[in-house]
């Protein structure tokens, strides 16, 4: 009886390994096509902006740290701007570089521009407070300090501010720059196939499990009803969209604001990204994990309950792969006993769902960036190299956030980049 019930787990471990990444593509899918049918298919691009019936001033805020390459770029596309009431706040957050300098030169060239300078690296969360605090205006528009912004980006994400008195941010739609390398290449596609599409579902049903860190607007108002951006998580675009969502503000996606971003190349750096990225959403939940059950909040049920059960999936995976790697050396029971991983039938529905996810997201993304179809290509790669980092990542992940000093200030490291001229076919 006992081996009976325990082959019944094993069976219901393996059926859950696969159908689950299956619903969610699915899922996933279905969400991001309701969405293009109900709020994009309509649009004319992201060039044809929408009339507002007011234009309210706008802070453009940029933290920096080490940017001297790139902060001359960044700082022109803000400039450029078709927003009529904008200006800038560029954050020199201790850079040992010569951005501070740079900075200041612009400044005398570019009346818009106001620069603060930390005398040593306070992190990104500290550049955003100060900004925030630093503005008079009630409305920002956060990136990164080697973005480049659309021109059209700001009104784009302002149309839904003015429109909207309980929106509290809205998040852009980041476009790979560097694309050099098969990773660049594969990132293209996995940003219109998994963030954007992901993005678009997760409205539908509600909620938003977090604003991008490289381009995202906010309401001042809200910012200070939750304390603005906390000082100790490494990722503090996660951390804001979460305290923002729970206070009962609404958060958008706006796929017309359009913010071109500078991605990593190698698997060093990619690695030290998705683990971020994956040690961050650990530390968010567990700060937020004993209000969550609040009926005031089970609009964030939908969301708590994808990144909980991906967590699942993955331990899940790693138990099955050390049983099956143990499986080589040690004789197992019956009811341990697992069928080969090289992929068979399910890998091959599995594969053809990620291919089809894929088209579909190229397909509605094509509208903001011309011949991404070409890129289609190299989505077979994504299983192989981005699935399992982030599988792998979501792992390593966990004790890391566990077991993380607690008050630590999280603080900025210069992040791979990409590889130099990697920016084939890109405009603003």
């Amino acid at each position: 009886m006992l081996i009976s019930y325990l082959e019944h787990i094993r069976g219901a471990l393996l059926a859950f390994l696969f159908f689950y990444p299956l619903f969610m593509a699915y899922l996933w899918m279905i969400g991001a096509i309701y969405y293009y049918w109900r709020r994009e298919r309509k649009q004319g691009g992201h060039q044809q902006e929408p009339k507002l019936r007011e234009y309210p001033w706008v802070s453009l805020v940029v933290p920096c740290f080490n940017e001297g390459e790139n902060v001359r770029d960044t700082i022109a596309a803000l400039a450029a701007q078709t927003y009529p009431n904008f200006d800038i706040i560029a954050v020199n957050d201790g850079s040992s570089d010569d951005t501070g300098a740079i900075l200041d030169e612009l400044a005398q060239r570019c009346p818009q521009l106001r620069v603060l300078h930390f005398s040593e690296n306070q992190g990104k969360a500290m550049g955003l407070r100060m900004a925030a605090l630093s503005s008079p205006h009630e409305f920002l528009v956060c990136i990164d300090g080697d973005a480049l912004l659309d021109p059209h980006a700001t009104t784009w994400i302002m149309s839904h501010f003015v429109n909207g008195a309980r929106v509290g941010a809205v998040t852009g739609n980041p476009r790979i720059r560097t694309r050099s390398t098969l990773l660049g290449k594969v990132q293209v596609g996995e940003f219109s196939a998994i963030i954007g599409m992901i993005k678009r579902a997760q409205r539908i049903y509600g909620r938003i499990f977090t604003v991008s860190g490289v381009v995202s607007g906010f309401r001042k108002a809200a910012l200070h009803r939750v304390g603005y951006w906390s000082l100790d998580k490494v990722t503090e675009d996660i951390d804001i969209s979460w305290k923002m969502q729970l206070n009962h503000w609404d958060i958008r996606f706006e796929p017309n604001a359009l913010c071109w971003i500078l991605m990593p190349e190698t698997l060093r750096g990619l690695w030290k990204q998705r683990l971020r990225w994956a040690q961050g959403g650990y530390e968010v939940l567990l700060a937020n994990l004993t209000g969550l059950f609040n009926w005031k909040r089970r609009r964030m049920w939908p969301v708590v309950l994808e990144f909980a059960t991906s967590v699942i999936w993955s331990y899940s995976m790693l138990a099955v792969a050390v049983l099956w790697v143990l499986g080589y050396f040690l004789p197992l029971p019956d009811y341990l006993e697992l069928p080969s991983m090289i992929p068979h039938w399910p890998g091959v529905v599995l594969g053809l769902t990620c291919l089809l996810q894929f088209a579909i997201s190229l397909a509605i993304d094509s509208r903001y960036e011309k011949g991404l179809g070409r890129f289609y290509y190299w989505m077979i790669w994504y299983p192989l190299a981005f699935w399992l980092i982030n599988l792998l990542t979501a792992i390593v992940g966990l004790p890391k956030a566990l077991f993380r000093e607690r008050g630590r200030r999280a603080t900025w490291v210069s992040p791979d980049r990409g590889v130099a001229g990697g920016t084939e076919g890109v405009g603003t």
